[in-house]
């Protein structure tokens, strides 16, 4: 039985990027159960915030231009 042993720039040169323009392109996806929807934050605009893991957030829902905001939440 043969092997193929990758090493972990072997993956990082198969895994694809998105161009430069369509990094702020996010998916809408359903999270398990069914009931909530999730969209992911580039790692860089959560570093740069200084936001980490479980911190509480809030969410201003603009209804008339359909939108989003997300806000660090604060006591």
């Amino acid at each position: 039985m043969v092997t193929d042993i990758f090493t972990k720039s072997d993956i990082l040169l198969c895994m694809a990027r998105r161009k430069l323009e369509e990094r702020n392109m996010r998916t809408l996806f359903k999270l398990a159960g069914g009931k909530s929807f999730a969209v992911t934050i580039p790692i860089d605009v959560v570093r740069s915030w200084g936001w980490q893991n479980n911190q509480k957030l809030r969410l201003n829902i603009d209804e008339q231009h359909k939108r989003v905001i997300v806000e660090e939440w604060k006591d």
